[in-house]
């Protein structure tokens, strides 16, 4: 049965990964359109601020979708999931949801508190970093005997 499982499990990564190429594919071209517009349509050879916070969001998705296809191909290949990217991968998250934030809609307070909460993600996931680098962790394996 255990065997039935690891199977099935693989086939779930092979399907994620496929689809997560055409997620990248479609990020990409979609960054690609962006970068075209930006630079040779609407304000040749001049990024405005609203054009370089789009292309940077966009990149950074990207970035995020292949850091997240490694994870999954370093599951696949090895059985174990690279634990330092993972962190790394939530830390590029937060830092595009930073660059994206658009404070027109909020109150003040909102958007304090959006931003005490953003930081305190910061903090932790900096802090939960810190601790995988000074422990050495890096792999989580997922095979229970090789805990």
């Amino acid at each position: 049965m255990i065997k039935i499982v690891e199977k099935f499990e693989k086939i779930v990564y092979a399907v994620l990964m496929a689809l997560l190429m055409l997620v990248l594919i479609g990020s990409l071209v979609d960054l690609v359109w962006l970068l075209y517009n930006a630079l040779l349509i609407d304000t040749p050879a001049l990024l405005e601020s609203r054009e370089l916070v789009a292309v940077l969001g966009a990149f950074l998705l990207v970035l995020i979708g292949v850091e997240l296809l490694d994870t999954i191909k370093a599951y696949f290949k090895e059985n174990a999931i690279h634990v330092e990217i993972v962190v790394l991968l939530a830390i590029i998250a937060v830092a595009r949801k930073v660059i994206l934030l658009d404070p027109t809609g909020l109150s003040g307070y909102e958007y304090g508190f959006e931003l005490m909460g953003i930081g305190i993600i910061v903090a932790g996931l900096a802090g939960g970093y810190y601790l995988i680098k000074k422990a050495g962790i890096t792999v989580v394996s997922g095979n229970p005997d090789e805990k």
